[in-house]
């Protein structure tokens, strides 16, 4: 039999309450209401933690993002920007 040692096994993917969506916005952006709504949905469907941010009150995102409202993050890493596609978000949350 071969030796399955630590060191070549896949890690397993983070299990659902590690994980954190991040949903960047700012007040009155209809994209990001779009966006939220996906983001609740695939969210709660997979008991995944989210929370959004204020990109008008937060100079570090400002400056990194504004062009690209609403952004969702994965774990602190960008998913996608504009338009949230739903089965996306959950590959990604699930893979």
């Amino acid at each position: 039999m071969a030796d399955m040692s630590p060191l070549f096994r896949r890690s397993d993917p983070p299990a659902s309450q590690d994980r954190l969506v991040t949903l960047v916005r700012k007040p009155g952006c209809h994209l990001c209401d779009d966006a939220q709504v996906v983001v609740e949905k695939v969210c709660a469907e997979l008991g995944v933690r989210w929370e959004q941010k204020d990109i008008t009150e937060d100079r570090e995102l400002y400056e990194k993002y504004w062009e690209q409202i609403p952004v969702v993050l994965v774990d602190g890493a960008q998913h996608t920007f504009w338009r949230v596609n739903e089965d996306r978000l959950r590959r990604a949350l699930t893979g």
